[in-house]
């Protein structure tokens, strides 16, 4: 599936800009709303001008030599070290996937899944699935009653929730393929921050304790990130406590020893099934021999003159983006600038549809038909826009997703690396739900996913992040189950330009989508882009979130008044990690301040 589209404006011709220019002039959006000021950073005004659009005022982290950025500052050093000391970004990438297994527990895994795009120095684009699979007897029906009611729970908690792991082999596979440094040496850092132990963060103990009760009702007899046994819901955890992991040390030190085989195989696989035969869960260690990774074309698409590189199918998140991306296109957003009631409306009406179209159509390529070329085409987004006003908010109960002749019918952690020489890795690996299923491998020390919610297990049936499924992503033994994240890169005129990705469930895709408009439309750094407040809409719940500070009263009113229903968030949107490639070749590492995401170069 290589994908390569000449931009949609130059397909659609530019009646469309011209006639919407001129019927928006009546809205309450104008072009001197943004003052450029030194250096290039902008300032948008409102009607108090002190009002500002950032989580914060963090400012990016400037290296030449090469960049890290994720969410967790041991993780960061760790990839850090390892472009200091020779690696490549892939290096630097497999190395922070496996601290992030250590010091970041909540969604740093090799009991999960993910996906990377790779650009290397040349230019030449791949990606990696390494999403988890259904175990061998999973079934379309598992999670319902003898009525067809999806029975609650079962698909999020506990060791029916659980797909087998691909993060170990993909790992292998990326450093087979592309790494430089030696097995051993990437793995080592992992290992000694799991024997050794690393101090929390405030934000590292503040989970841990979350999750005590869980951890006692679905491991009882386990002290795995507990602080103390007994009784272990009196003790709680600090900002500076050691964190050792023996048990997942030496599970590394069998990978580092045997590769693939030190996890698929022998002690780690057996110790892994006989945890799902205590859970009754289903997968065995047949399951785990058979779990392979594979390369997929990755998907390549314009956007003016920007190339976007992005995640193919099982991903959703990068035929989402491309559609996003190329609906919003035609539009001046620079002139009516970020985050007004014109630039946001057709945004949403955007997400709206895409949406729809990810619940019909998207699931696993190699199980169902997966209309990529069709779903990102200027035909057939033309028509998905036919019914787009600027008077009022589209129905999402009018929405379904599109026709296609033919065809028949939020806990996760991103980290961007770039070299010294200009590869590129976008990696967004998860458990799902924070912490997955909060089930513990014994004597394995480490957390399974809960990826099977991520299935339509009832067509029509919300998930946990309340993404509507359809057949296309229905349970099926072996079958990789629809993600959204989004791992991209992107060219401007032929050259690396930005390395992008977020968790965030649902939300994954539009704090993406968002993130790139920021800097490639309305001028902000790669840091105030990460810092800039979120919106997302999904189609269903047809309702727009936003974070506090995100639309002024001015944007919110005008909003209202065409029908949309706005949703404040006591809560955040997003944890970016991201690489800026600056004019003058020097990178701009970028971290979300929302959580303990850090960028580290030199």
């Amino acid at each position: 599936m290589n994908i390569r589209l000449v931009p949609y404006y130059c397909l659609l011709g530019f009646t469309l800009v011209v006639a919407s220019c001129k019927t928006q002039s009546t809205t309450t959006t104008t072009a001197d709303t943004k003052v450029k000021q030194s250096q290039g950073v902008y300032q948008y005004r409102d009607e108090d001008p002190t009002v500002k659009p950032f989580f914060s005022d963090r400012v990016g982290v400037i290296g030449r030599n090469g960049m890290v950025a994720s969410a967790h500052p041991e993780a960061s050093q760790v990839g850090l070290a390892i472009l200091k000391a020779g690696g490549n970004a892939v290096d630097a990438a497999v190395a922070v996937q496996f601290a992030l297994a250590v010091v970041y527990p909540g969604a740093g895994n090799i009991g999960g899944g993910g996906f990377m795009v790779y650009r290397d120095k040349a230019g030449k684009a791949y990606s990696l699935d390494y999403r988890e699979k259904a175990p061998g007897r999973a079934t379309q029906n598992m999670y319902l009653d003898s009525l067809g009611n999806v029975r609650p729970g079962l698909s999020i908690s506990g060791h029916l929730a659980s797909g087998v792991p691909g993060s170990v082999d993909g790992m292998v596979e990326a450093h087979k393929r592309f790494g430089k440094l030696t097995w051993a040496q990437v793995l080592q850092p992992a290992i000694d921050l799991a024997s050794k132990g690393f101090p929390l963060t405030e934000r590292d103990a503040l989970g841990l304790n979350r999750i005590k009760t869980d951890l006692n009702t679905i491991n009882p007899g386990k002290a795995y990130f507990l602080k103390s046994v007994a009784p272990a819901d009196t003790v709680s955890w600090h900002k500076g406590d050691l964190l050792i992991q023996a048990d997942l040390a030496k599970t590394l030190q069998r990978i580092q020893a045997q590769g693939r085989a030190g996890f698929y195989e022998g002690e780690t696989a057996r110790l892994l099934a006989e945890e799902m035969v205590r859970g009754k869960g289903l997968i065995t260690e047949e399951d785990l021999k058979n779990y392979h990774s594979i390369w997929r074309d990755p998907i390549l698409a314009a956007y003016k003159n920007y190339n976007v590189i992005t995640m193919p199918p099982t991903s959703s998140g990068g035929i989402a983006l491309v559609q996003m991306m190329r609906f919003t296109e035609p539009y001046p957003l620079r002139k009516w600038g970020w985050n007004k009631d014109s630039t946001v409306q057709v945004m949403i009406e955007a997400e709206r549809r895409v949406y729809a179209d990810r619940a019909k159509f998207l699931g696993d390529p190699d199980f169902v038909k997966v209309p990529a070329t069709q779903l990102m085409s200027p035909e057939y987004l033309r028509t998905r826009w036919t019914d787009f006003s600027w008077a009022k908010a589209t129905d999402s109960r009018a929405v379904r997703g599109g026709t296609i002749p033919g065809y028949e019918s939020l806990e996760t952690t991103h980290f961007s690396v770039v070299d010294k020489e200009g590869n590129a890795v976008s990696i967004t690996t998860t458990l799902n739900g924070g912490y997955g299923s909060r089930v513990v491998i014994g004597g394995a020390g480490f957390f399974m996913n809960n990826e099977m919610d991520d299935f339509s297990i009832k067509p029509g049936s919300p998930n946990m992040y309340g993404l509507i499924g359809n057949q296309a992503n229905a349970i099926a033994p072996h079958k990789r189950m629809l993600s959204s994240m989004t791992p991209t890169i992107l060219e401007k005129d032929g050259k690396l330009f930005m390395v992008v990705g977020t968790p965030g469930g649902s939300t994954i895709m539009t704090s993406v989508y968002q993130t790139i408009l920021n800097v490639i439309e309305h001028g902000m750094t790669m840091q105030q882009s990460v810092n800039a407040l979120k919106f997302h809409h999904q189609w269903l719940p047809d309702k727009t979130i936003f974070e506090n500070g995100a639309f002024s009263t001015a944007t919110i009113e005008a909003l209202k008044s065409r029908g949309y229903i706005l949703e404040q968030l006591s809560n955040t949107l997003g944890r970016m990690d991201c690489v800026l490639v600056r004019p003058d070749g020097s990178y701009e590492g970028a971290s979300d301040p929302r959580a303990d995401n850090t960028a580290r170069g030199y």
